[in-house]
């Protein structure tokens, strides 16, 4: 049995083919979107969690490395590993909410793939956390079926983080690749996430056409140029029919970080000045929202970290404000404040003013949110979209006669806009924002495995 398989920042779907056509299963709740989010008692848990209750092999020295510190950590801090202490989607998500301090989150954890100067534990470690969540999409997937899912195609992004080049990128891949074969999938393979949306695209079309897909997803925004149509679909062999694309590391988490800062980290101090009148670093309070940069939540939470935050709450003309930010640090609210900015900004595709309350950090702390403001907040990461939009017109020097515009943030009235002001005169189309990639990867399997 074969899938399309979208691993993907936000959430994580997979479809099968049904006579051609695709259909997404559900994964959690009846919801086809499983949100891209993992909680264990301990990050050492996921390791012992695959190896004791679903005996996933570790087949190199770094990994049985890794299990065999995992092993060693749980006993010596008397954490037991069950079946059921790995969690996943919206379960974790709530868990993590219940008790931040005394459970181990993380959220999409592909945005860290790619980095810079990972380590070999920490290819390791993340290739065990990628197979986790594979491993229970899969489990999922099975038990709708009935069937055993061997068979994939995965969605990859034309540049996981757009700093280290090709070899950053073949890092990722071979991350994903490793995870999958563990998570027993027998066959993998993958295709562009631009590509994909293209392809479920392309079924709607009747004649050659060149469509710009523009897929602004969680962590990136990646391009292509397509030349689509009935004449190409089947075809094993596209690369003649891909004209130029283009990726960078931007996507709807950072618009989700970037609104955060900007309209919530002020109640939290963000902006205020010492007694003496100096301003404060505003550091701290960005990197304690920095969700998808592995090196500034860990300086956020050191014991530095929080000596620093208590001397600025003695020095600060409004030490009350900074103390909340001390209380983030203390009881691990980063990814409760992103979530606070992704709900106001979700809200605002609809409403010209939110109200985003804080009251998980103070009773009565909440932040009155515009789409002015959030059109402001967002300008910076904005115009990098774009770029990428550019740029891939600029590698083919040809001009689309249609743009096909999905992905999370592709609800967005303010990125749409900003499309249609960069090519005026190329009509915009839309479909399934969410499902598209995961279509289309299920059209793309088809092709190679039936």
């Amino acid at each position: 049995m074969f899938i399309g398989f979208d691993y993907g920042t936000a959430n994580c779907s997979i479809a099968v083919s049904d006579n051609g056509t695709p259909r997404l299963l559900t994964l959690e709740k009846g919801q086809r979107l499983l949100p891209s989010m993992i909680c264990a008692p301990t990050r050492e848990a996921i390791s012992e969690w695959l190896h004791r209750h679903h005996q996933v092999p570790t087949p190199d020295t770094e990994g049985t490395a890794l299990l065999q510190r995992a092993l060693r950590y749980n006993r010596e801090e008397d954490i037991e590993v069950t079946a059921a202490s790995v969690q996943f989607g919206l379960t974790a998500l709530q868990q993590y909410m219940v008790d931040p301090e005394e459970v181990w989150f993380v959220k999409s954890p592909k945005s860290f793939l790619g980095a810079n100067g990972l380590k070999p534990q920490q290819i390791a470690f993340f290739e065990d956390l990628v197979c986790a969540m594979m491993l229970h999409i899969r489990q999922q997937g099975e038990t709708q079926l009935d069937r055993p899912i061997e068979q994939a195609v995965i969605g990859r992004p034309i540049n996981f983080q757009g700093l280290g080049g090709e070899e950053a990128n073949q890092q990722a891949q071979g991350i994903l690749l490793r995870a999958a074969k563990r998570a027993g999938f027998r066959d993998v393979e993958f295709q562009f996430e631009p590509v994909a949306a293209g392809l479920d695209f392309e079924a709607t079309l009747e004649k050659e056409t060149r469509v710009l897909v523009v897929d602004i997803g969680g962590g990136t925004t990646d391009c292509s140029m397509l030349l689509m149509g009935p004449e190409w679909r089947n075809k094993t062999d596209r690369r003649e029919s891909l004209l130029g694309h283009s990726g960078c590391r931007v996507g709807g988490n950072d618009l989700d970080i970037i609104l955060a800062f900007k309209t919530l980290m002020p109640l939290l101090g963000l902006g205020g000045n010492t007694q003496k009148g100096t301003a404060l670093p505003a550091l701290p309070w960005w990197n304690a929202v920095a969700i998808n940069d592995v090196p500034a939540q860990s300086d956020f939470y050191s014991a530095a970290s929080g000596k620093l935050l208590r001397d600025l709450i003695r020095d600060a003309e409004q030490g009350d404000k900074v103390a909340h930010l001390l209380k983030v640090w203390q009881q691990k609210l980063s990814y409760r404040l992103v979530r606070a900015a992704e709900e106001s900004k979700i809200a605002l595709s609809e409403l010209q003013e939110t109200e985003a309350s804080l009251a998980f950090i103070a009773q009565s702390l909440q932040a009155e949110i515009s789409a002015t403001q959030l059109e402001e907040a967002i300008n910076q990461p904005l115009e990098r979209i774009l770029e990428q939009v550019h740029l891939a017109l600029a590698t083919c020097e040809t001009k689309p006669e249609v743009i096909y515009l999905t992905g999370g943030s592709a609800r967005s009235p303010v990125l749409r806009a900003a499309l249609q002001q960069a090519l005026p005169d190329t009509p915009i189309a839309g479909g399934d924002d969410f499902g598209s990639v995961t279509a289309g990867l299920a059209r793309w399997a088809e092709v190679l495995f039936r």
